[in-house]
């Protein structure tokens, strides 16, 4: 069965860096759509980034110019860079992986496309 294990969430001061990690057992990070989707208190949960398997990225407007998706397709693990953390930004995130290679061409920050999905890990960010 699939697994997505993920790690780096903590607690950081307005403008700190993280990085998240997402680990995939029985499932191969260079063939489908990953992305990272989060979800704060009160609101839907929110594409954030995916990436195609050709690397392509995609990310939501806000985070766009501050965070990094990338694979390490040895490892068979998924990241998000995330720098310049905002407030705004503190959310559980979720490590995703759709079945299909890609949809339409591309990989959509869309979470009813994605099939398997990790725990979330806690990213708080106080001013």
């Amino acid at each position: 069965l699939v697994q997505l294990a993920e790690s780096g969430g903590g607690s950081v001061q307005a403008g700190a860096p993280l990085r998240l990690s997402c680990v995939a057992s029985r499932y191969s990070v260079t063939n489908r759509c990953m992305g990272w989707f989060r979800q704060a208190p009160g609101k839907e949960r929110e594409g954030v980034a995916t990436i195609l398997n050709d690397g392509t990225e995609t990310y939501v407007a806000s985070a766009k110019g501050r965070f990094t998706i990338s694979k390490d397709n040895a490892e068979n693990t998924l990241y998000l860079q995330m720098n310049s953390l905002q407030v705004e930004d503190t959310a559980v995130y979720y490590c995703a992986a759709a079945q299909a290679r890609q949809f339409g061409g591309r990989c959509p920050l869309l979470f009813q496309n994605y099939n398997y999905w990790g725990q979330g890990t806690q990213v708080t960010v106080s001013s």
